[in-house]
């Protein structure tokens, strides 16, 4: 409700296990219940099985899918629902044949690259990597990976994403959002135009 009331278009909810930020399906109903009708709600998963991602769909409370695994494109179409693919980068990526490889993919959202962890390590990636994909690709970018207040603005103005994403950086301590934080976050992102 804080991201909503601060400016925020959309929310995550995190349906992996091994995160501090997971929620229960069973909860989820319950946390979005009074999200706004014009705040996106992304069901993050990691790697799961379709029947979790069929279970989430079932409560109806989410609008977007995100695949922040290995998933496979036919893996991410086959709930025909719109869905972010997250791509990992690392300093030998191939964006454009990673971007190709999801092209039906309403947004693409790249993160920094860890062995161990899929998300939210808090560490940036090379931003001048995305400079090699054309400006229709970079129109369906999502930049996440080490953001926070002090580094938002730069991001944005070095990358031209379509939207920011944000998790660790605007955390008090693991899994606890620190409002303060979520308000400067806010205020970077409208700074940069």
């Amino acid at each position: 409700m804080a991201a909503a009331d601060l400016g925020a278009n959309a929310i995550g909810v995190v349906l992996y296990a091994k995160s501090p930020r997971a929620v229960a399906v069973a909860d989820l109903a319950d946390i979005v219940a009074k999200v706004p009708k014009r705040v996106t709600v992304v069901a993050l998963f990691v790697n799961p099985e379709a029947d979790l991602v069929r279970q989430v769909l079932a409560t109806k409370a989410i609008d977007l899918l995100q695949f922040h695994g290995v998933e496979t494109a036919e893996f991410c179409e086959q709930f025909n629902r719109p869905y972010m693919k997250a791509i990992a980068v690392s300093a030998d990526s191939d964006l454009k044949s990673a971007l190709a490889s999801y092209g039906a993919a309403q947004y693409i959202l790249l993160d920094s690259y860890d062995p161990i962890m899929p998300g939210g390590t808090g560490k940036t990636f090379d931003w001048d990597k995305v400079g090699e994909l054309t400006e229709q690709q970079q129109a369906r970018l999502v930049l996440a990976g080490g953001l926070a207040p002090a580094n938002v603005r730069e991001a944005i103005e070095t990358v031209h994403p379509f939207g920011v994403d944000v998790s660790s950086g605007v955390e008090a301590s693991k899994g606890i959002k620190d409002i303060k934080l979520m308000q400067l976050f806010i205020e970077g992102v409208r700074a940069s135009g």
